[in-house]
C-alpha cells in the first residue's frame, strides 16, 4: 500500500513518528518544528506543517535564534528530544551557519531543513541563487556541510527515504549527535511521490547506553586505585548521560573530588562535600589546585578544550596521567588517556563496584574542603552588598539572584564576562539550573535558548542572563516569548561595552580599543561619552514589560518581581565597575591569547613579556 503526498508533507509526516526511548522513558524525538518562511520554503515544508496536525509549529524571528531555540531544547531534555528548523534558500540558510556550529561543537541535536535551489534547473539562476563558474552542483547550503554531523540534498523524492532515515539515526545517537541537515530544492518539496505506508510507521530510536569494555574498565579501575590525588573532571556529559546521582556515589564514597566544566557544572551541587567548582581559566581556586596537584585526572563526559586545560598548563604534576569515560571514542583518546568508552552513568557506575573498597586519603579530603571553605568565604566577599542603596555591580548582581532562586530556577548565559563569573561563583542547586554554552561561546544565544528551555520546562522559572553587547546581537525572539506567552525573565547588565573582551585586550596589550561603546571623539577615537543606548526602552517596545532598578534595593525588588511574572519581564540595570575586592577573583589560570611578538606600544611589550613567562609551563600529555 502507498500514500500519494509531496515530499515535504511526508518528511513532516516521517518526522512526527519517529521517538525516542531511553530507560524505557519515551518521546518525540523531533517535538516541533521552527520556520521562517520565505519562497524556498512556503509552498513545500510550509504548506506541509498546515497538513500534519501532529507537528506543532513555532515561529521564528531570526534563522540563527531558530537554532538557539532548538539548542536550549535539546540541552533541556538531556538530548533526547529535538526540534527541526525550516528556512528559505539564500540568507535564511546561511543564517543557519553559526546555530549550527554551536549545535555540533556542544554535540547536541537540532534538524535544519533549509530551502535548496531548484533541482531541476527551469531558470537559472533563481532568485538569491548562488553561481560558481566551476560547479553547477554548489548552493549555499554547502556552507553547512562542515558544521553538520550528518548533510545530504535531496535531489529526488525518492531519495527522501534513506535521507531522512539516516538524519534521525545521527539525531539519536548519543556519540554522533550535532546538527542534522536535509538540503530540500524547492521544486523538489512541492513534487508530488507515491510513498509506502511503512515509512510512516512508528519508529523508536532506542538511545543505547553501551557498557565499558571490561579490560579497559580494570585497567581504569587500577589506576585509580593507584592514585593518591585523584582529581575527576565532570563534563556534559555527565547530564546528558542523567549520570549526576552515579557521579555523587562514587565521589562520597572514594572521596574523590570533582571539578566541572561550564557544560558539566551542576553536576553536583555546590554544597555537595567532594563538589569543588568550576576548573580552568575560569575555575575556583581550589578546583585548578587540585588541577596542578593531580597525579590522576578522570575526566567524565568532556572534551578537554584550552579553557578547561588552560591551554594545556593546568595539570602541572610531572607524572600525571589521565582516564577518560567518554560514550565518544574521538573524546576517549584524548590528553594520552586510558579510554574507557561508554555511556556516562553506566562506567560510573561499574568504576563504583570495582572502587567499593577503595578510598583517598584522609588528609587529601581534609585539604580540599579546607579550601573549598575558603572559596566560599571569596564567593560571599564578591556577592556581599554592604550598601543597599548603591549601584550594583554585575557579580552583585548574581549576589541577589542567588538569595532568591531555588533548585527549580534555570539560568542561561553564552558570552561576555557573565560565563567567568558564573563558573567562578554561582552555586548550583540543581542539574538542570546552569545553562551556559560555551562550546561555541556564542553572543545571542541567551534569549531565544531561554525560549526553547520554557517551551520544554513549562512552568520553571528560566533566566536569560545578558550583557549590552549580548542583547544588541540578537534580541529577536522577544517577540517569540511574547507570541506564545512565555514568562521569560530577562536580565539585562548595561556597562557600556565588551567587557570581557575589554578586559582581555588590556591584558594582551591592545588597550581596550574598540571594546567600550562610547561616542567617537574629535581626535577620531571612541573615546567619547557613553553612547545614548536605551535598550530597556527596546525590550519594551518588542513587548516586555521592563523593570528599572537603580540600586541594589532596588534590584532586590525587581528580581523578585521578575520571578514571580507570568508575562515576559525584563530588568534592565545599569552596573557600577568593580574593584578587586567587591569583583570576581581574578583568573585562575591562564588562557593563551597569542600577543603580539614585537610592538612599539609600551603595553603590548609588556603583554608579551607576560605572554612568554606562561607559555614555558605548557606541556602535550604523551
Amino acid at each position: 500500500m502507498s500514500i500519494r503526498l509531496t515530499v515535504a508533507q511526508a518528511l513532516v509526516r516521517f518526522l512526527a513518528a519517529q521517538h525516542t526511548e531511553r530507560d524505557g522513558v519515551r518521546q518525540r524525538l523531533v517535538a516541533a518544528t521552527w520556520g521562517v518562511f520565505g519562497h524556498g520554503n512556503v509552498a513545500g515544508i510550509g504548506q506541509a506543517l498546515i497538513e500534519e496536525e501532529h507537528m506543532p509549529f513555532h515561529q521564528g524571528r531570526n534563522e540563527q535564534a531558530m537554532v538557539h531555540a532548538a539548542v536550549g531544547h535539546a540541552r533541556r531534555t538531556n538530548r533526547l528530544s529535538a526540534h527541526a528548523v525550516t528556512t528559505s534558500i539564500g540568507p535564511g540558510a546561511t543564517n543557519l551557519v553559526t546555530g549550527a556550529a554551536l549545535a555540533t561543537i556542544n554535540h547536541l541535536p537540532v534538524l535544519l531543513l533549509p530551502g535548496d535551489t531548484f533541482a531541476g534547473r527551469p531558470a537559472d539562476p533563481v532568485l538569491q541563487q548562488l553561481q560558481l563558474p566551476h560547479a553547477g552542483d554548489v548552493s549555499v547550503n554547502d556552507c553547512l556541510r562542515p558544521v553538520s554531523r550528518y548533510f545530504d540534498r535531496v535531489t529526488r523524492p525518492e531519495a527522501l527515504i534513506p535521507a531522512a532515515l539516516a538524519a534521525v539515526r545521527v539525531l539519536a545517537d548519543p556519540a554522533e549527535t550535532g546538527a542534522v541537515t536535509l538540503a530540500l530544492p524547492q521544486d523538489v518539496q512541492a513534487e508530488a511521490y507515491d510513498w509506502p505506508e511503512e515509512f510512516f510507521a512508528e519508529r523508536i530510536w532506542r538511545v543505547r547506553r553501551p557498557s565499558p569494555d571490561e579490560e579497559e574498565l580494570d585497567a581504569a579501575a587500577a589506576a585509580i586505585a593507584r592514585a593518591t590525588r585523584p582529581l575527576i573532571v565532570a563534563g556534559g556529559g555527565v547530564r546528558y548521560s542523567a549520570a549526576e546521582e552515579s557521579l555523587s556515589d562514587l565521589a562520597a564514597r572514594t572521596g574523590i573530588p570533582v571539578a566541572s566544566t561550564q557544560a558539566g557544572k551542576g553536576s553536583l551541587p555546590h554544597d555537595h562535600p567532594q563538589d569543588v567548582g568550576g576548573i580552568g581559566h575560569t575555575g575556583t581556586a581550589v578546583a585548578d589546585h587540585l588541577a596542578r596537584t593531580a597525579d590522576l585526572v578522570i575526566g567524565v563526559g568532556t572534551r578537554w578544550t584550552d579553557f578547561t586545560t588552560a591551554s594545556g598548563t593546568l595539570f602541572g604534576h610531572p607524572d600525571v596521567r589521565f582516564v577518560n569515560l567518554n560514550i565518544a571514542a574521538f573524546d576517549s583518546h584524548k590528553m594520552a588517556a586510558l579510554p574507557l568508552v561508554a555511556d556516562a552513568r553506566e562506567g560510573l557506575e561499574q568504576l563504583h563496584t570495582l572502587l567499593e573498597q577503595h578510598h583517598v586519603p584522609a588528609p587529601y579530603v581534609h585539604e580540599y574542603a579546607e579550601e573549598k571553605l575558603r572559596w566560599e568565604a571569596r564567593v560571599d566577599a564578591a556577592y556581599a552588598a554592604p550598601d543597599e542603596d548603591a549601584r550594583p555591580t554585575q557579580t552583585q548582581v548574581l549576589g541577589v539572584l542567588d538569595t532568591l532562586v531555588d533548585a527549580g530556577d534555570i539560568l542561561i548565559n553564552a558570552a561576555g564576562s557573565l560565563p567567568g563569573d558564573l563558573h567562578k561563583l554561582w552555586r548550583a542547586r540543581s542539574p538542570e539550573q546552569y545553562h551556559v554554552e560555551y562550546g561555541y561561546s556564542c553572543m545571542g544565544y541567551e534569549i531565544p535558548a531561554a525560549v526553547g528551555v520554557l517551551l520544554a520546562a513549562p512552568g520553571r522559572p528560566v533566566w536569560a542572563l545578558v550583557g549590552d553587547g549580548t542583547y544588541l546581537m540578537n534580541p529577536t525572539e522577544i517577540v517569540t516569548a511574547v507570541q506564545e506567552r512565555l514568562p521569560l525573565k530577562l536580565v539585562i547588565l548595561q556597562n557600556h561595552g565588551y567587557a570581557s573582551i575589554g578586559g582581555l585586550s588590556e591584558a594582551v596589550g591592545a588597550e581596550r580599543y574598540g571594546t567600550d561603546y562610547r561616542l567617537r571623539a574629535e581626535d577620531g577615537s571612541f573615546t567619547g561619552p557613553p553612547l545614548p543606548v536605551d535598550l530597556g526602552a527596546n525590550a519594551a517596545s518588542l513587548g516586555m514589560r521592563v523593570l528599572r532598578p537603580r540600586t541594589i534595593r532596588d534590584l532586590r525588588e525587581a528580581l523578585a518581581d521578575a520571578r514571580a511574572a507570568a508575562d515576559p519581564t525584563c530588568v534592565y540595570v545599569e552596573t557600577e565597575t568593580a574593584d578587586s575586592v567587591s569583583g570576581p577573583p581574578p583568573a585562575q589560570a591562564w588562557w593563551d591569547v597569542p600577543v603580539a611578538e614585537i610592538s612599539t606600544r609600551p603595553s603590548a611589550v609588556k603583554a608579551r613579556e607576560e605572554y612568554d613567562r606562561h607559555v614555558t609551563a605548557r606541556r602535550r600529555h604523551l
